[in-house]
């Protein structure tokens, strides 16, 4: 009897040290799947960083609301997209080459020059274009009293030129060029839009270009405040810059978008705004930002109007920048990119 009890006891103590390693087997599979899945969850987590511009800008406005809409449309997929305020188009190519950024907005004119190495870029930067997004719609503006009806009188004169440093030559010099004048035949100054309008009501130059959305909001407020003439583009000169580079387009200012201005005025896309990354970056993210901003771009239009240029028509637009595989895949799956 004893023997039987003995055996008993050890069969329950057996099945009894089964069950807890059962137990202790099964805590543990389900740690590890849980370790694993968090692992997981984490590897999906992608941080993405757009430059834009200074604030008070365009680009600062447009690049917030690039970014709300693509973290707001992928934050399940465990992307977080943020929005950096930068010194603009040259800091941006700078930094994407360099991968402190994923994407940025820029200048068509400058990533043209910056890619092949020219003007001040001393190498060739490996940037790609990911987006063609609203015109820079650029003239020149001069009061009615200068005296100036074209380009070629800037001769001699104090010229408004466009912030420091923000890159402006890239275009201005070319179309300068065209016209037969170079910056060292006037004097360059340096100013935002609105010291601009300030110089030319006190004297202090003779005209300013001025570049952006139609309608622009420094234009507008100089022909608010003063006699404001449209200094024209030689015909031949836009021509010749339109078989030179991909990034001039011809562009109407139509009749009265500004004060004054009673016909249409014969302007230019001086470079287009558009989004830009590093060659370096993955293909398939590029892939999910494009789809993502393309498909829900209603969303961007809500937040600023140069939202409507992210069209089947103008997104694919050549600027002289190469676009980024990942891009180009999701325009070939719906059927806009054209060789």
């Amino acid at each position: 009897m004893k023997s039987i009890t003995s055996y008993l006891s050890i069969t329950v103590l057996i099945f009894a040290m089964s069950i807890g390693f059962g137990c202790d087997n099964a805590q543990k599979r389900q740690a590890a799947e849980d370790e694993t899945a968090e692992g997981d969850n984490t590897a999906k987590r992608v941080n993405i960083s757009i430059g834009t511009a200074p604030t008070g800008g365009a680009f600062f406005v447009v690049g917030g609301a690039i970014a709300a809409v693509v973290a707001d449309n992928t934050s399940e997929a465990g992307w977080e997209v943020t929005a950096e305020s930068t010194k603009g188009t040259q800091e941006n190519i700078r930094r994407l080459v360099s991968g402190e950024l994923e994407f940025a907005l820029a200048n068509a004119a400058i990533s043209y020059f910056a890619v092949r190495g020219e003007g001040a870029w001393k190498t060739e930067h490996s940037i790609r274009a990911v987006m063609t997004l609203a015109p820079n719609v650029g003239l020149f503006i001069t009061p009615q009293s200068s005296g100036i009806r074209k380009i070629q009188d800037f001769s001699g004169k104090r010229i408004v030129v466009g912030p420091a440093g923000a890159g402006f030559e890239y275009f201005l010099r070319p179309i300068l060029s065209a016209h037969g004048i170079t910056y060292e035949d006037f004097s360059p100054i340096n100013s935002t839009y609105t010291g601009a309008k300030d110089l030319l009501a006190d004297g202090s130059a003779a005209a300013a270009f001025m570049g952006g959305a139609i309608p622009t909001p420094a234009v507008t407020q100089a022909v608010t405040s003063l006699d404001i003439f449209f200094i024209p583009f030689d015909a031949a000169a836009k021509q010749s810059l339109f078989e030179k580079y991909p990034f001039f387009h011809a562009i109407t200012i139509p009749a009265d978008a500004y004060q004054g201005q009673t016909e249409p005025f014969a302007s230019m896309n001086v470079g287009s705004m558009h989004l830009i990354t590093a060659e370096t970056v993955d293909e398939n993210i590029v892939y999910e930002f494009t789809k993502t901003l393309y498909t829900h771009r209603a969303e961007v239009v809500k937040r600023h109007g140069a939202g409507k240029a992210i069209n089947p028509k103008n997104v694919v637009k050549d600027t002289g920048t190469p676009f980024h595989p990942g891009a180009v895949r999701f325009y070939q799956e719906i059927g806009i990119w054209q060789e």
